[in-house]
């Protein structure tokens, strides 16, 4: 059985890729149609790595850091099976029920546990924070990420004396 790695190359044509079965991978599509057909994740090419900037790397969320093309597959049909359910609406509604400031974790869970649906069954997570993060740019709401300030270490002061609560538009 022949193995596949890809790696990058560097050289006078631009963009090349080399694989451990000899074959020589001009461009970056050639390398990603390359690992697709040899059932490696496209986006890592197999390496189970991306990298975000020269010399910063991080698992490749595609794949879940496993550099095969079966699981980047069944994480993108399961993403687009929670974009499919979860909408702009959904999270909407579950925003407009806090009192105050929550966490990204509590409307996950609260969209979970509205639609019925088990741990691990969608990327519910990652689908929440894509929506808040257009409902922030909309200006619909604003997020917090940090306090001002810590005060010790098991204090955090926050200079908006209000605590806005998250709101939509026209409620």
């Amino acid at each position: 059985m022949t193995t596949h790695a890809i790696f990058p190359q560097t050289g006078i044509l631009g963009d090349a890729f080399a694989c451990e079965c000899g074959a020589v991978l001009a461009g970056r599509m050639t390398a990603e149609l390359h690992a697709a057909e040899n059932g490696l994740c496209s986006v890592c090419l197999g390496s189970g790595q991306e990298e975000m900037a020269p010399g910063l790397t991080h698992g490749c969320t595609a794949c879940a850091a496993t550099g095969g093309r079966k699981e980047q597959v069944i994480w993108q049909l399961a993403y687009a099976e929670a974009e499919h359910l979860i909408t702009i609406a959904v999270v909407r509604g579950i925003v407009a029920n806090f009192d105050g400031p929550f966490h990204l974790s509590e409307a996950a869970d609260a969209v979970r546990a509205g639609m019925g649906l088990p741990a691990g069954r969608l990327p519910v997570g990652p689908r929440v924070r894509d929506l808040l993060l257009e409902m922030q740019a909309a200006g619909e709401i604003t997020m917090l990420s940090a306090p001002d300030e810590m005060i010790g270490s098991d204090m955090v002061l926050y200079r908006d004396p209000q605590w806005q609560r998250a709101r939509t538009l026209g409620m």
